[in-house]
């Protein structure tokens, strides 16, 4: 079991990649670390903060994809029809842009910290944009 420090915003988590269920993203993403953004609140999707990553290619497809992530799930969508993006669900999540309803890989589930999740999405989404950072501990 792979896990990852991630600190979002003033919160410190620990997140476990599914490394069995979306193989090919999580060994893409480990290449990635470490990996460095900002979440804004959703638009379209409900209750989750996104990473806009515009044609950042991780090279993969899809793999263990859902377009409803559980809060706590982060879900990577490999760019298509709308652009690449990482989502973190802090509650109920429709996963969709402008152009409609999309999928993304289940890649990561926060196991240290799930009770700052929810607080960490409503501070996006009345305070702004947050930093992120994902490195392995």
């Amino acid at each position: 079991m792979t896990e990852l420090k991630i600190k979002a915003g003033p919160y410190d988590l620990i997140g476990r990649l599914e490394t069995e269920k979306a193989p090919q993203t999580c060994a893409a993403f480990l290449k990635a670390l470490p990996f460095v953004s900002e979440m804004v609140h959703v638009r379209w999707s409900g209750e989750g903060v996104w990473m806009p990553l515009g044609d950042l290619d991780f090279g993969v497809g899809y793999e263990n994809h859902t377009s409803y992530p559980a809060p706590g799930q982060m879900i990577l969508y490999p760019g298509g029809i709308s652009e690449t993006e990482i989502l973190l669900a802090y509650g109920g999540v429709h996963f969709a842009s402008k152009v409609g309803q999309l999928a993304g890989n289940h890649f990561l589930t926060i196991t240290k910290g799930l009770e700052n999740v929810y607080d960490l999405g409503r501070m996006t989404l009345y305070k702004g944009a947050q930093p992120i950072r994902f490195e392995l501990p």
